[in-house]
């Protein structure tokens, strides 16, 4: 056969991958094979029947191959074909041996000098090195070998930022600290016509910068900066409506306690893109939080039917349930997903809930620590268990795991209100202001009425240490967050009969108790005021309020 129509026959092989006709492809692949035995002929062929779902068949051609063990693309898709068949430790052996550092630098670079053939025409290859750190990461994730799995991650990372799956996996696995990923994403080298992929890439990471911070990261993304390049405009331009980058906002939106924003924007994303999986997982806990249960029960529904075998489904039936306050039924969901995918940490915090919820306590802690376990770099799981040890008043254990929640997460402000609230219930008071302090100035956007229990427990604090000024303006700026809290009128009250000034302390004990009429400390602090504000007549308490008395 002339050569002119061999080529003509590897052009049919090639149309037919594109077109997705596998079966025609892996018929002239073969064709072609056979005539010249020519690696690059026996490499398309083992292409086509990896497309087309032959592994093991591919698999046997690659491995009867001389050249397997000479040229990574072999070995790579040996690898793969292993991978698809779940043989992991074959799979890690025919990658062969190789050597990587604590920081993801591989130190045995064997691989490197190994023959590889032609690039095939492409415009920009992922480096095949990359592509095969990041499956010795997914082998040995698979294999329970978290450690190792992290460190290839970020071995194929740094060896090309391109590979986006390796940081993906980094990522939505939790396997890196708040600090451990901003170090990774300063170390990657990054191409000069690829910004803005170091932009987007620090938009996925955790955000618990202050608000100018990450608003900055989403407008260089969304608009072409002055010094932006022509050919780059029209990339970045173009980001302003994508999807992705949208939900990424989405999830700093629900970090920051705006839910109804979060929950605006990933509607108008779900209309535009029904299927969208990260921006639907957004959306659920957005939901949650308002306590939309009639659009948990829609998306429910939907996701169940159109996906019946992903986690993510039956998630959302969890969240339904435990948005309706039926626990067992949630815990029920919830035990599922983590079965059909046990790297889905939300499920595993959903599920310690639920029993927290119905006050299970062993039951909660168990599924919180293998979350810990499992997703190294969340803080959650380590943080709701300082939260069942203070349930239990086991106060020093609480303190201890919200120190190690924020050595993983140090910029998190709910992380510093709990030690606030441990170091309160243990007297600590000093402390305790410190803590609440540290939250307030954390929180990344401006006052919400989220944060009104922080701010009501700083006066506590503060009241408890007799400085009843700043206390006073503590109450006053939780009112502004909210009008309808019992504690602040009750606390108000207080601080005002504590400065002797009875009238302003009446008049809030009133307030309280239009809240709760059978409060039994506002009741019996009111009968006090007015006993001392008869006893000691109104002007000497006007003057000492005048006054600025501080007791």
């Amino acid at each position: 056969m002339r050569e002119e129509e061999i080529e003509r026959l590897r052009g049919v092989v090639r149309d037919c991958v594109s077109k997705h006709l596998y079966s025609s492809a892996i018929f002239f692949a073969d064709k072609v094979a056979a005539i010249t035995s020519d690696p690059a002929d026996i490499y398309m062929q083992a292409q086509a029947l990896y497309l087309g779902r032959h592994y093991r068949r591919a698999f046997h051609l690659l491995n009867a191959s001389q050249i397997v063990l000479r040229d990574l693309r072999f070995r790579y898709l040996a690898a793969k074909c292993l991978e698809e068949l779940k043989e992991w430790d074959q799979c890690l052996l025919m990658l062969g041996d190789a050597k990587v550092d604590e920081h993801g630098n591989i130190t045995d670079t064997r691989e490197c000098n190994s023959m590889y053939l032609d690039k095939d025409g492409e415009d920009r290859e992922i480096n095949i090195l990359s592509a095969i750190c990041f499956l010795r990461g997914k082998a040995y994730e698979a294999l329970e070998n978290r450690a190792q799995a992290r460190l290839w991650y970020k071995a194929a990372i740094k060896a090309d930022p391109l590979c986006y799956e390796a940081l993906e996996c980094l990522i939505e696995n939790h396997m890196l600290t708040c600090d451990e990923e901003k170090t990774l994403l300063s170390c990657l080298q990054f191409g000069p016509e690829d910004g803005w992929l170091s932009s987007f890439y620090s938009c996925l990471i955790k955000k618990y910068d202050k608000e100018n911070v990450v608003e900055a990261k989403f407008r260089e993304l969304e608009q072409s900066g002055p010094n932006t390049k022509l050919s780059d405009k029209s990339v970045l331009c173009t980001l302003k409506s994508n999807t992705d980058l949208l939900a990424c906002k989405a999830e700093y939106y629900h970090q920051c306690g705006e839910y109804q924003k979060c929950f605006e924007l990933t509607s108008e994303l779900l209309e535009k893109d029904p299927f969208h999986l990260k921006c639907t997982l957004v959306h659920l806990a957005a939901a949650m939080e308002l306590g939309h249960s009639n659009e948990l029960y829609l998306m429910a529904c939907n996701l169940v039917k159109d996906y019946p075998q992903k986690a993510l489904s039956w998630f959302a039936v969890g969240c339904y349930y435990y948005c309706i306050k039926k626990y067992d039924q949630a815990r029920r969901y919830f035990s599922k997903v983590t079965s059909l995918d046990g790297t889905f940490a939300s499920a595993w915090i959903g599920y310690g809930n639920a029993y927290a919820a119905q006050e299970e306590g062993d039951q909660a802690m168990s599924a919180y620590r293998t979350a810990a376990r499992l997703f190294p770099g969340y803080h959650l799981p380590t943080l709701y268990i300082g939260m069942e040890y203070m349930r239990t008043h086991s106060f020093k254990l609480a303190e201890q795991f919200f120190m190690q929640a924020k050595s993983i997460c140090p910029s998190d402000p709910l992380v510093y209100n709990e030690l606030g609230v441990v170091a309160y219930h243990m007297k600590e008071y000093k402390k305790a202001v410190r803590w609440f302090e540290k939250t307030l100035s954390h929180i990344p956007s401006s006052l919400s009425e989220m944060w009104e229990s922080t701010v009501i427990n700083l006066a506590h604090a503060l009241r408890k240490l007799k400085r009843y000024n700043e206390a006073i303006t503590y109450y006053e700026r939780a009112l502004a967050l909210s009008t309808r809290s019992l504690s602040t009128y009750a606390g108000l009250a207080y601080t005002y009969h504590l400065q002797n000034n009875y009238t302003a302390a009446i008049t809030y004990y009133h307030k309280a108790l239009w809240f709760k009429p059978d409060d039994q400390f506002c009741t019996e602090m009111l009968t006090l005021a007015l006993v001392d504000e008869s006893r000691h007549g109104i002007d000497p308490i006007v003057k000492s309020r005048s006054g600025g008395l501080f007791m």
